[in-house]
């Protein structure tokens, strides 16, 4: 389970788990705190007047509550599920689900250097969550870049097994840019032409286009660097329109988002 140093901060959105229920409160344990236990109020159940708690919340069952207050002598926090909407929930699900990914991946990497999860975590997990937020964020930045690892106090083997990791776990994924080109041609030989012109676009700039019926075409370009396939996706555009003209007709386009 993923796991976190210290005492969440004011206004986090947390996993808890329901523990036991009292007619006033629901008593939780935080998933990635697991030296903090948290409490809900009834007044923090739901945005109306609750006169059973049980019919809100379930021992067992987990949920995503917001941290409203903080007790750092007793490492105990006060949550809120009235105070956390549909959107707030769905992202800290989403994120909870990267971190736990990035765990495994840390567990990996410790046992290739014959280490447990909890050493990992002392040695390297809680400095990097220091310096990058979170593990999966840490793990992205050591993809793009693994001299990031530099800014980290850890030593040589440890940042030789996380990229090894890393490289092993994260795959750049290959995306479609498209288009939808119109174009049409005055001349006698029009169709030679838009068919000379549309075989030598996708020739010069990697492009496929499929015929969707006169005058429109589809244009995808594929790779995995979705800001430089944009820009070469207009330029071959850009340049159609240009030589549509030349060439006796006329030629618009539209990005698909």
């Amino acid at each position: 389970m993923p796991r976190r140093k210290g005492l969440p901060e004011w206004g986090e959105f947390v996993i808890c788990t329901v523990k036991r229920i009292t007619p006033y409160a629901a008593w939780c344990s935080l998933e990635e705190y697991p030296e903090v236990e948290g409490m809900i109020h009834v007044s923090e159940v739901a945005g109306k007047w609750v006169r059973d708690i049980r019919k809100f919340v379930k021992v067992n069952k987990q949920y995503v509550a917001k941290v409203i207050r903080i007790d750092y002598q007793k490492n105990f926090v006060n949550l809120s599920l009235k105070r956390v909407n549909k959107k707030d929930e769905k992202e800290k699900w989403n994120a909870f689900r990267k971190e736990e990914r990035a765990e495994k991946m840390l567990e990996q990497a410790a046992k290739e250097l014959g280490k447990s999860l909890d050493e990992a975590y002392e040695e390297v997990g809680f400095l990097l969550q220091d310096k990058f937020g979170d593990l999966f964020s840490a793990f992205e930045e050591i993809f793009k870049n693994e001299k990031v690892l530099e800014k980290v106090n850890i030593n040589g083997k440890w940042k030789k097994a996380l990229v090894e990791v890393v490289k092993k776990s994260f795959k750049e994924k290959e995306v479609k840019i498209k288009a939808e080109l119109q174009i049409k041609n005055f001349s006698g030989d029009g169709v030679n032409r838009i068919k000379k012109l549309l075989t030598g676009l996708e020739k010069d700039f990697g492009l496929r286009i499929i015929y969707l019926g006169a005058p429109r075409y589809l244009v995808e370009i594929k790779g995995k660097n979705p800001k430089q396939m944009e820009k070469t996706l207009v330029k071959a555009l850009d340049f159609a329109v240009k030589e549509a003209k030349k060439l006796n007709g006329e030629a618009s386009y539209q990005l698909i988002r």
